[in-house]
């Protein structure tokens, strides 16, 4: 047992300034190690058993007097059980180590995610609207937080505030949340449910986003606008402009477009073959030429060394491109809108079947029965209706309401 020292009170304690090993009593051992630096620490000479040691208690004044003499009496209390400071002490070490190595935020857990991710995504725009939505809407909340510790009231605080005005992007939100945290699951990084799935859970807890969201058109051209639009675009040159011209006849996605090659066009056949890779749904789709789409091709440069339709400076143009045509020509519509306006002329104005009219905008089929049943593309039928589409973008359009004569109906 040391040598019980004369307890020191507060005020002598900080008078002590020459080096060496100063015993402070109170505490059988417990002394305030001065070096020849003037640094001050606290220690506790102990024996653990056959081993005679010093304990490190802490840096003087950061560790007052009373706080170390607590330390050292419950140190003291611990050996006399029988128990050892340094082996606690490397236990609670190793146990924080193993913590911080295991924490993995949200964060850190959705960057993962999105680059192991992204290369399956057709869309290489895909990972930058992933980041932008997290940063905006989620990192707030989520961002910060060890994964493990994410729970469904986490998540609901992430959708509440939007849920009602921006359904869209907060069913998005939420489908990448639980995305991330599925991910985290299947890697071991948490364990049980999945906070952010939609059945069976949130969807107990939110109104249903199709009976929440209110529908967001993409401004279009009206119907009765689309001949002489066409005829103003075909006087603009550059290959935005024929691009944009292009996916007006053919009722196709821009992207779809501006990723157009020489090799997918099958100019005997007239048809275009667009790969499952380029395509939204992910599955191949074909694309009926008209008279009109055909000589628009025909009369298109080749440009050397690309074997893009529609080239752009290093690559294929850009989404921007097309939309500046349509500013260019002050009309109060998007690239995309185009598609509206081929669909409200084929509702309104013909009598071509709704699902033909899906098919030529390649949307996916809802209905799963219906789709397991559906083999073909019905190719011929769509090419029908493409080609009275051209006509009618050639021709100023018959006075609203008229229906298409019933060669349109008996062809479908």
């Amino acid at each position: 047992m040391p040598k019980i020292a004369k307890p020191l009170s507060a005020i002598e304690v900080s008078r002590l300034r020459a080096p060496g090993h100063v015993p402070v009593g109170g505490v059988p051992g417990l002394a305030l190690q001065i070096t020849p630096t003037g640094s001050r620490s606290w220690t506790l000479r102990a024996k653990i058993g056959s081993k005679r040691c010093d304990l490190g208690l802490g840096a003087y004044p950061g560790v007052s007097l009373a706080q170390a003499r607590q330390q050292a009496a419950a140190m003291r209390e611990q050996i006399a059980a029988g128990g050892d400071p340094l082996q606690s002490r490397r236990a609670a070490k190793e146990l924080l180590r193993a913590e911080q190595a295991a924490k993995l935020t949200f964060r850190q857990a959705a960057e993962r995610f999105i680059e192991r991710k992204a290369p399956e995504w057709s869309n290489p725009k895909s990972a930058g609207q992933w980041r932008s939505t997290l940063e905006t809407y989620v990192y707030p909340v989520l961002g910060d937080m060890d994964v493990r510790h994410i729970e469904q009231h986490h998540v609901e605080s992430v959708l509440l505030p939007i849920w009602a005005t921006k359904t869209e992007t907060a069913s998005r939100v939420r489908g990448r949340v639980e995305s991330v945290l599925a991910w985290c699951i299947a890697g071991g990084h948490r364990k049980g449910e999945n906070p952010a799935r939609w059945r069976g859970l949130l969807d107990k807890r939110f109104s249903a986003p199709s009976k929440t969201k209110k529908a967001e058109h993409h401004p279009a051209i009206p119907i009765d606008e689309a001949h002489d639009f066409w005829m103003a675009l075909r006087e603009r040159e550059g290959f935005a402009a024929r691009a944009l011209e292009f996916a007006l006849l053919t009722a196709t996605r821009s992207g779809e477009v501006r990723g157009a090659t020489w090799a997918e066009i099958d100019v005997e056949r007239a048809v275009w073959t667009i790969p499952a890779e380029r395509m939204k749904a992910r599955r191949e789709h074909r694309v009926p030429l008209s008279s009109s789409a055909l000589s628009l091709l025909r009369k298109l440069p080749r440009v050397e060394g690309s074997d893009l339709l529609f080239p752009g400076r290093g690559g294929p143009l850009s989404d921007m491109s097309l939309s500046a045509v349509m500013q260019r020509m002050e009309v109060k519509a998007v690239p995309h809108g185009l598609r509206s306006t081929f669909r409200d002329w084929a509702g309104e104005r013909t009598a071509y079947p709704r699902d033909l009219c899906e098919q030529a905008l390649a949307h996916v089929i809802k209905d799963k029965a219906e789709a397991a049943y559906r083999r073909g593309d019905a190719l011929e039928k769509r090419r029908a209706m493409m080609e009275a589409w051209a006509k009618f973008l050639r021709k100023p359009p018959a006075a609203p309401g008229v229906v298409a004569s019933l060669s349109a109906r008996s062809s479908a």
